[in-house]
Formats: structure tokens, sequence, C-alpha cells
């Protein structure tokens, strides 16, 4: 079985390749490659609400710590965010999540922080792969020659804390209100309406419970898997619905007259709120799959934008490196200046609360008047399964160089990640193959909801035909 890394870790079906042989050979190419010759070095493992999670990080944990590390064990569900967080407090020099984020429930996987805190980059996981051709009698050979520990760790008091430390909860506090909220049975139970609370907030939380079948469906924050939440905010009269995925790395949010604000829309927004309301300096990041709707708003204010591939982890080099207010990506992944180098759902939550309460209005107008400023976009996704059949054609399309699209002219082709053509007028189409599933990606944009569903269907038939 070949073992590959994707955009967000490895991930498999559990009992066919995600099985507790292959995790151990994932956790030692993952020792040696982060293992000095001292050993004793931290390293942060976590686990998500799926089947066997716990079972899994414990396995890992004992094969890290004969390795020689001191394997910190997050205690209970823990959101990516917060390992993210963990990593960087314990000094640790990397950090394991047992999650298949918003996959559905037949997945597991594991999500490889470096001692950043942010996901690691294609040169780590390069390594890592060919570590695993390594011959397993030659692995055994290193790894007694010193003994770590294993021991229990609780991240969420401090990330709670910090959180505190970067939301305006005293605005939130006065503007008062009820929150609803849905962590689709995953790791945010316990966090985001938890941290509401503390700070006097009243919370009606749904799908409180651990489900490793999540319902039914996969745990991701889309608009199709909130129409309880939608409910909910609509009967309770909620200031917002919020949601985050199976590892808290993803949000949803719904406004307060019960319309779903897209992940395009939000960081939108966001952006705007925050080059508003903070003395920071910096500009706005965005994958290539991302709405240009954050380009208008950044040009409105003067400020530069960062064009990444897909993958948080691009986006996380710019936090670094301190040169963004605000990144995010289509697929409902946000984090800010001074926060981790990975995407948080419990904090874009929490900025859209603070977003309401400071500016008085609701997402949907604070929205309405960003588009009469920037002009309305319209963006949106289908996906195609990616079968034996169509990966030769698959290779063959994104080679091409076609000068129209079903009679539009294409002003440009960005190969940044995928193949994606510019037309005039700001629209846009781009095919990408996931990293995550079997699936080709097709996105699309342009100025009106009719000529998106065009687009987005004659992206289908280029990619088909």
């Amino acid at each position: 079985m070949t073992i590959h890394f994707g955009t967000s870790g490895w991930r498999a079906v559990v009992a066919d390749d995600f099985i507790f042989p292959s995790v151990g050979r994932v956790t030692e190419a993952i020792c040696s490659e982060f293992l000095t010759e001292t050993g004793g070095q931290s390293l942060v493992i976590a686990h998500d609400t799926r089947f066997l999670g716990e079972q899994f990080a414990a396995e890992c944990a004992g094969i890290a710590s004969k390795r020689g590390f001191r394997a910190l064990v997050c205690q209970g569900p823990t959101p990516t965010p917060t390992v993210s967080y963990a990593i960087r407090t314990e000094q640790a020099v990397c950090g394991i999540n047992f999650t298949a984020s918003h996959n559905p429930p037949e997945y597991n996987g594991m999500k490889l922080s470096t001692g950043d805190g942010a996901p690691a980059l294609p040169a780590v996981t390069s390594r890592i792969e060919k570590l695993l051709g390594v011959d397993k009698a030659a692995s055994t050979q290193i790894r007694d020659r010193s003994i770590g520990i294993s021991e229990k760790h609780d991240p969420r008091p401090a990330y709670l804390e910090d959180l505190a430390r970067k939301i305006r909860f005293d605005v939130i506090a006065r503007s008062g209100g009820t929150y609803g909220y849905d962590p689709l049975w995953g790791t945010g139970r316990g966090y985001l309406d938890e941290v509401l609370r503390q700070h006097g907030l009243k919370v009606e939380t749904i799908h409180d419970w651990r489900d490793v079948l999540f319902g039914g469906r996969s745990p991701e924050p889309e608009a199709t898997h909130l129409e309880e939440l939608r409910q909910l905010v609509l009967t309770k009269k909620c200031v917002l619905g919020l949601a985050t995925d199976g590892d808290g790395d993803r949000f949803g949010v719904i406004d307060s007259n019960g319309q779903f604000i897209t992940p395009n829309q939000l960081i939108a927004v966001l952006f705007d709120y925050l080059a508003e309301s903070r003395d920071w300096t910096g500009g706005v990041a965005r994958s290539v799959a991302t709405s240009h709707l954050v380009d208008r708003v950044a040009k409105a204010r003067g400020l530069p934008v960062y064009e990444t591939p897909v993958g948080f982890k691009y986006i996380g080099e710019l936090i670094n490196e301190h040169k963004i207010i605000l990144g995010g990506e289509e697929s409902a992944g946000l984090s800010i200046k001074g926060h981790y180098p990975e995407k948080d759902g419990i904090l874009a939550c929490l900025l859209a609360a603070e977003a309401v309460a400071a500016r008085g209005t609701s997402l949907s107008e604070q929205l309405n008047s960003l588009y009469a400023q920037t002009g309305r976009l319209e963006s949106g996704r289908i996906s195609v399964r990616l079968t034996p059949e169509l990966m030769p054609t698959l290779k063959e399309k994104l080679k091409q160089e076609p000068t129209t699209l079903a009679g539009r002219k294409i002003k440009l082709i960005n190969r940044m990640d995928g193949l994606k053509f510019i037309f005039n007028g700001d629209s846009w189409l781009l095919v990408r193959p996931s990293g995550t599933e079997p699936v080709v990606r097709i996105y699309a944009e342009t100025e009106s909801a009719t000529d998106l569903e065009v687009l987005l269907e004659q992206g289908r038939e280029y990619l088909l035909g």
C-alpha cells in the first residue's frame, strides 16, 4: 500500500488502508524525520471524535515514546488549532492529530504540524514519504536507543485563554443576545460554546455528543448540513448560528435572518472589519480557489493581495512572516495576524460575532454594504468523481492552453494549482484535483448567479468533453 500526504496530511478509510500497522509505519517515519541524537523532544498527539481515535493516538504515543520522544497526549477530542497552540507553547518539534477533518465518517487521518504549529509543508512530507520506504528492520534498529515518556496533556484552558486575548469579548458581551452552535458532533463541543459562556453569553448547542457517524454525513459546516442550526437561529432569534467541522478548523455561519454566509463572503467581510478595527499593517492572503471579492476589498483599502496554492500551509507561511492581516480559503479556513499559522474555525466564528456586535449590523447588512462599494461577485464549486477513465483525460486537459472556453475569451491562464482560466470582466474558472478526496473540483466566479451556473456547467463540459 502506498501512503501519500495530500493537501492536509494522510487520510484513508478505516479498516481498509487506515489500520494500526499503517499508522505505526507513518509514526515511525515521522519520528525518524524529527528525532535528534539526544532525543527527549516533545511531540503533541491528539485525536478527534472519529471511530478508534483514542486507540490510534495511544498506538502513536507508544511508538513515539519508545523512539525517545516526550509524547504529550491531549485529553479528549481536540481541535486542530488547539493542537497548533499546544505545539507552540510546549515547544514541541511537531504534532499529530488523528482526524480526517470534514471527510465522511468512514475516513480517518493523520494531520502533521511542524514546530511552528503550521501544517507540514511538502518538503517535509516528501521526506517522510521516502522514509516510509525504509526497510522496517532498519527502522527498528534505531528505535530503542533512548526511552522517552508518554504523559497526559490538557491544552483546552490555555487555548481558550489565548482566544480571550485576541477576541474582543467585552464588545460581544455588551451586545448580548443568544448564539446557536452546531459542532456537528466534532471537537468544537466544549470549546466554542464554552468560551462564549465564560464571557457571559447565552449559547444553544445542538449535536452536543459524540457520534462517530456524524449523523450519517460528512462533518462539514456547509449550508446543506446546517438546516437544524438555521431553524434554531430563527426559532430562538439568535444573533448568529455558528458551526465548526469535525476537527474544529473550518467554520460555518448562519446570519440572524437564516441566511448562510458563505466562506468567501465571510472572509471578505472579516478582512474589511479587521482592517478597519485593528491597528495592523499587512495585506490579505487567499488561495487560488478563493473569491476575488477580497481582492476588491484590498484594492479599496490600498492593501496587497497574496495568492497561494490550495492548502492552508501556504497561507500559514505568510502569517509567520507577518505579511497579512488575514488569510482565508473558500473551503472555510481562516486565520489572522498574531494567531497560529493554521486555520481555526473557532476563531473565525468568534470574529464573526465580534464584527456583528462592534458594527451593530448583521452580517447580511455588512455584506450588502461591501457590495455597494465593490460590486457583487457570485462564486461556487462543483465536484466530479475522479474515475479511472477520467484520470488520463484529466492529465491532458491540465496541459492544454485554450484561448477560449464556450465562447468566452481567456485573458490569462494561471497554473499555480490546477488550471485557472481568467476571463474578461473579473470572471474565472478553476479545474483542480482535490488533495483530500478522489474528486476533481471545478470552481467558478462571475458577477451574476445565473452566469455562475452556466460557467460551472461549461467547466464540467470542458473537463468531460
